[in-house]
């Protein structure tokens, strides 16, 4: 520094104290400083004031020689006191070379400089606040130096600060928040604690709604909630808690929506503090917001769906992402659904379709568990945005839910219970919003019918309660069924066709007499037949799905769907089946149902009574397919009481069961419909016997070396 250089009103002896190395001669000018200003005050000279704050700060606090720069800082400080009240109309100019400071590369220097500020402040009290941030952003810095001098020395004058804020009613949330969105995503441990601590000082302060902002700085809190540090970890889950309770209070002033997406994303995190901590909040939101969620299902659904296959390690995540489910569930309403009367033409054009906005994906089309979902479903972290969040009343869109569902399902990898929660979402919406649901049956109709392999009975029977509800919904009904456009309808089995006579001759197929559905029975919809043939071809393609789950699929959809529409579709479809082993085992496999199942009690008695047209028909229609194997055939005919016509099938079979001498035993081919009504005469059950059935029973005791039957 030119010691010939002209400071006043600086006096020489103070500039040379000033620039001192020794603290204590740099304390000594500071007080005739003190003394100077305190002149300038009495006379309101705020001419000399300024000057000696300007030369305070350009010459020393500024200078490039460290002692000097020391000798400024503290001289500064002087200013402030000495001003008084008055220090706030000079905060600018005091508070901008101190600052400074805080980046000098001396630590020493550096915690003069946090000295210096805190006098300033402890003077200046509120009228700092309007320097707020440029304060906050230097005490950030501080909160994370090295210097363990610096970093008390900033913790005293940041519990200063606090004080003030708290105290004050006149704090700028607004132009604070931009800073503190910055400064949130600190990785220094420091400076999240630094960060927290404010957070929470600002929720407790009544005159300060940080809820409003809370939007803003919520991904940075759960950011912030994985820390390394237990200690800061525990700060953050207060804050968040303690913004939890104000949500709860006030739920009618929280921006539910524009927090749903950032929960989502915390929601499917690995670390289990804050997968819990966004459940639990997810579960708040949900019951809170309610239908406001709805435009964020897909996304709530890809974040809760695989915790429900957490094990007991996870045991707290997975029961608050079922009652996340659960009440999610709940919001869906038949108001959802599309109205009952036809759009025009007009709206039809006007209007979008949601399935427009969707990335098409392949394999969508045949619903094949190996097409390729989209990644977002797949992998990695899902964000699901809301187009509808801004309109009034909000609408349900299910083609993002569908495909969450979708992927979720034909994803072999992912546990028994989420399976069986995707199962039990698709069932509801089948029951609640049909008509918008039968737009994705072409799609999840095969990944259905796959899911019937599942190891599971309990994911079995959810996915035939879905099967079932497709089959009988009304809204699954078309004035044309037509036939069966799908590629999984044509393959070997080109000729099966759905009918086309319309629902009352659903179960008729073309050039079949005799085969009416019975009116007391009810009618299926278009969806029925096509499930029925898709089911025989599963079972045909798989023989070991077949003899492990068939009979236990087969009564479970007799259960609930209607037993007599069940067998009188499969064995009309089975009657046109070229595979002549399969019909003969699935004939096989229908007839032990039918004769020892309890759910079949209703229908065997059916058979057992012929006096009706209705089960006349039933019975013309099974004998049809059940010749495809002759014990069957037989059996039919007992559980029928037709005695003298199964008298005659065993006196026809007998000679093709007979083992020559010495021969080998002779195939036993499959058996023609001998016996049933030709064209234009109507069914009638053939004459029951007594005596055919003891002639039968006396033929097999008289003659046993002929060979079994």
């Amino acid at each position: 520094m030119n010691p010939e250089k002209d400071f006043a009103p600086l006096t020489p002896n103070i500039v040379r104290a000033l620039n001192d190395k020794l603290y204590e001669k740099r304390k000594v000018a500071a007080l005739e400083i003190e003394k100077l200003v305190r002149d300038f005050v009495a006379q309101n000279n705020t001419v000399q004031i300024k000057h000696v704050i300007q030369t305070l700060s350009q010459e020393f606090a500024l200078s490039q020689h460290p002692h000097s720069r020391k000798g400024g800082l503290i001289g500064l400080a002087a200013c402030s006191i000495a001003l008084g009240k008055d220090s706030g109309l000079y905060l600018k100019e005091l508070i901008e070379p101190v600052l400074t400071c805080f980046n000098d590369a001396d630590s020493r220097l550096r915690y003069y400089a946090c000295e210096a500020l805190y006098n300033i402040v402890k003077v200046a009290r509120g009228a700092v606040l309007p320097h707020f941030n440029v304060l906050f952003d230097g005490l950030s810095k501080l909160a994370a130096d090295p210097d363990p001098n610096v970093k008390s020395g900033s913790e005293l004058l940041d519990r200063l600060l606090k004080d003030i804020v708290t105290e004050s009613s006149k704090f700028d949330l607004v132009g604070f928040i931009p800073l503190l969105r910055e400064r949130i995503y600190s990785n220094n441990q420091y400076a999240r604690q630094f960060i927290i601590s404010w957070i929470l000082v600002l929720v407790s302060v009544p005159d300060i709604n940080l809820l409003d902002y809370l939007p803003e700085i919520l991904d940075g809190l759960f950011q912030i909630l994985g820390d390394n540090g237990k200690e800061i970890r525990k700060m953050c889950e207060v804050v968040l808690g303690e913004f939890l309770k104000e949500i709860k209070k006030n739920p009618s002033s929280v921006k539910f929506a524009e927090m749903a997406n950032i929960l989502v994303i915390h929601c499917q995190t690995t670390d289990d503090l804050i997968q819990l901590t966004a459940m639990c909040w997810m579960r708040e939101f949900i019951q809170l917001a309610g239908r406001v969620m709805l435009p964020y299902s897909s996304g709530i659904l890809t974040a809760v769906l695989p915790c429900l296959a957490y094990d007991d390690r996870k045991k707290s995540i997975k029961e608050v992402a079922n009652v996340c489910n659960q009440s999610l569930m709940k919001l869906v309403t038949p108001e959802d659904d599309e109205p009952d009367e036809p759009k025009s033409v007009a709206q039809k054009q006007t209007e979008p379709n949601p399935e427009d906005s969707l990335p098409k994906q392949e394999g969508t089309a045949s619903g094949g568990a190996s097409g390729p979902c989209d990644s977002s479903f797949g992998s990695g972290i899902s964000v699901f945005t809301s187009a509808s969040t801004d309109r009034a009343p909000v609408t349900l869109h299910l083609d993002g839910i569908v495909q969450v569902l979708n992927c979720h399902l034909s994803d072999t990898t992912i546990g028994m219970m989420t399976r069986i929660a995707v199962l039990k979402w698709l069932y509801h919406l089948y029951i609640k919003t049909p008509r918008k649901m039968f737009r994705h049956t072409d799609s999840l109709f095969p990944i259905l019918l796959q899911t019937l392999s599942d190891e599971s009975d309990e994911v079995v029977l959810k996915d035939l309660e879905v099967l079932a509800e497709i089959a009988s919904s009304p809204a699954g009904q078309t004035d044309d069924p037509g036939a069966p456009d799908g590629p999984d309808l044509q393959v070997n089995h080109s000729e099966l066709q759905v009918p086309t006579s319309g629902r009352a001759n659903l179960l008729n197929p073309p050039n079949t007499k005799g085969l009416e559905c019975s009116p007391s029975t009810p009618t299926m919809n278009s969806y029925f037949y096509k499930f029925m043939i898709n089911l025989l071809q599963t079972f045909s393609s798989e023989r070991k799905l077949l003899e492990a789950r068939g009979p236990f699929i087969i009564r479970q959809l007799c259960l609930l769907l209607n037993a007599e529409n069940i067998f009188h579709s499969m064995a009309d479809i089975l009657l046109r089946e070229e595979d002549l082993k399969f019909a003969s085992t699935m004939v096989h496999t229908l007839n032990t149902i039918l004769l020892t199942s309890t759910e079949l009690f209703q229908l065997r008695n059916q058979l057992k009574d012929l006096k009706t047209l209705e089960s006349q028909n039933l019975f013309c229609c099974l004998y049809r397919s059940w010749c495809h194997n002759p014990v069957t055939t037989v059996s039919l005919c007992f559980l029928t009481q037709n005695y003298r016509h199964a008298y005659d099938l065993i006196q026809k079979l007998y000679p093709l069961v007979v083992i020559p001498q010495g021969g080998p035993r002779m195939t036993l081919l499959p058996f023609s419909c001998t016996y049933l009504p030709g064209p234009g005469i109507s069914p009638r059950p053939p004459t029951r016997s007594a005596v055919g059935c003891g002639v039968f029973r006396k033929e097999l005791l008289t003659a046993p070396s002929r060979g079994p039957l």
